[in-house]
């Protein structure tokens, strides 16, 4: 079989600095964008869970938000840095606490409506008066009030200097919505979409959701295809594989399962590619630090000395993993190594021990671990086996597992129930202020109990405030070395990104990069 790879690490990482004014890059601006290929039927065993950018955030729903909405700046093919996309420029003024941008001529949604500044304000401001718990509105706590002095200017003033605003803008977070089509207090909920970016969404339903080409997009996009289908199969790893080589489906992404990737890999199959793109994606193994148990550094640290990720990875993930040692992953500004360093790579079961000892621990450290089934990967509960029989192994360790479903597991998590979970984490945008602000900033995501002042109250607004992005790099590394050594969290891995896709498909290596950013334009087919 032939395979279509990219290098890993391909894209840089960020570290070059913002620039202080982002013009519009060379793209169509004459509103042709029309595919000329043929559809293209995707299938993925993620749901979307909402169609409406003020609620959806998750995988799924976003990946629906980049391809029928449009942001103000968006994120190219293979870049860490945005550029403009519904503007024609954006810059900051007076420093990094206002946000100036100018929308592009003839914007139009796909009902014909025309977009303006008010429809920009609009959307934000009903994103953050909506505050919907499962939304984006806690992306923005440094934003103050939105400003549209005239139908083509937009003025974001913000409470404190953030350097990262435009990279959160450029993400589904930032989608422009229709202000005659959305009400201004409440979730629309009728499963429809009205945006302005290359797609409009035609039906949403519990199969699938069917998208067109919208003819009236200006942007920078241009259209490969005449439509997308993309079909739910709601966890259904084998359904989605039995699909993909019966050429049901073009495409399958995301939800596939690893051993069902490396045999379709190995079996030669000349009908179906294999692409892989880099990923910024990654797991831990969060502890909550007041526990009666795991509460104890000592015991924490014996579990950083026993963890094998070489042998999670190649058992349990067949090698479509990377071991994580670092809460920034590799590609991004800032990443380290400062689990290696620390806790070395292999299981040492003598240091485990004598952190055990240290903490006064003589007996085996009864404990469970818990999971969710599908949430954060479909091989996560065999993965929690695999680690809670390396820790038992080493006979220091009683630790069982147990699984329940997310709705429950996130309940269970906020109540304080649990003393060891996992936790995923695909980045909103590619900026290492996203690996570290919503797990150690206040009200982060992690409901673990820590905190750490130095992180919390110097060490992250101060790197907020940095244009440099690459000037970040020193005060990042001493963030995860004080994590690495007090342990709230243990990285396991970071992703890497796969499509398998039938002959005849191509432009799959346009979606997979570290921006997390799937374009249905770029895929063509016929």
């Amino acid at each position: 079989m032939y395979v279509r790879m990219r290098n890993q690490w391909l894209v840089p990482p960020l570290g070059v600095g913002l620039a202080a004014a982002l013009l519009t890059g060379c793209g169509s601006d004459d509103g042709s964008t029309a595919g000329t290929g043929d559809a293209v039927v995707m299938g993925m065993s993620d749901d979307v869970q909402a169609t409406d950018p003020a609620s959806g955030y998750d995988p799924g729903s976003w990946l629906l938000f980049n391809n029928v909405f449009q942001s103000l700046l968006s994120f190219p093919n293979g870049s860490t840095e945005p550029e403009p996309e519904a503007a024609k420029e954006c810059q900051f003024n007076d420093g990094t606490t206002v946000y100036t941008c100018t929308l592009r001529d003839g914007l139009e949604f796909s009902n014909g409506d025309a977009l303006t500044s008010k429809d920009v304000k609009y959307s934000f401001d009903r994103m953050m008066k909506i505050n919907d718990g499962a939304g984006p509105a806690i992306m923005f706590p440094m934003l103050d009030k939105v400003q549209a002095p005239n139908e083509k200017t937009v003025v974001f003033k913000l409470k404190y200097a953030d350097a990262t605003f435009p990279s959160k803008i450029a993400s589904g977070a930032g989608s422009i919505v229709d202000r005659t089509e959305y009400p201004a207090d409440k979730l629309r909920t009728d499963g429809k979409a009205v945006g302005s970016g290359p797609y409009k969404l035609d039906s949403y339903g519990k199969k699938e959701a069917v998208f067109s080409v919208n003819t009236k997009y200006e942007g920078n996009a241009e259209v490969k295809n005449s439509g997308v289908t993309m079909k739910f199969f709601h966890g259904d790893q084998t359904g989605l594989k039995k699909s993909l080589l019966a050429g049901d489906v073009d495409v399958a992404y995301r939800g596939l399962a690893a051993k069902d990737i490396s045999d379709i890999e190995a079996s030669n199959n000349k009908d179906i590619d294999v692409i892989q793109g880099t990923s910024a994606e990654v797991q831990h193994l969060v502890f909550n630090v007041k526990d009666p148990v795991v509460g104890k550094l000592g015991v924490r640290k014996a579990m950083a000395y026993l963890v094998d990720r070489d042998a999670l990875i190649n058992d349990v993930y067949d090698n479509t993993t990377s071991a994580l040692y670092s809460i920034i992953p590799a590609g991004i500004t800032g990443h380290n190594t400062a689990f290696f360093d620390t806790y070395g790579d292999h299981p040492d079961k003598a240091r485990a021990a004598a952190a055990l000892r240290a903490a006064g621990i003589t007996g085996k450290v009864k404990l469970t671990l818990w999971s969710t089934p599908s949430r954060y990967g479909p091989a996560t509960d065999a993965e929690f086996k695999a680690i809670a029989k390396q820790l038992n192994a080493s006979g220091l360790f009683d630790a069982d597992v147990k699984s329940v479903e997310f709705s429950q597991y996130e309940r269970d998590i906020k109540s304080g129930k649990y003393g060891v979970y996992v936790k995923g984490w695909v980045p909103d945008y590619p900026d290492p202020d996203n690996f570290t602000q919503p797990f150690f900033g206040k009200d982060n995501v992690l409901a673990n109990n820590y905190t750490n002042n130095t992180i919390t109250d110097t060490i992250v607004p101060e790197t907020a405030a940095l244009s440099d992005r690459g000037t970040t790099t020193g005060p990042y590394e001493q963030l995860q070395n004080i994590v690495a050594e007090q342990l709230p969290i243990l990285p396991l891995w970071q992703a890497k990104q796969y499509a398998l896709v039938r002959d005849g498909v191509y432009g799959l290596e346009n979606c997979l990069d570290a921006s997390t950013v799937f374009r249905f334009w770029e895929i063509s087919k016929g």
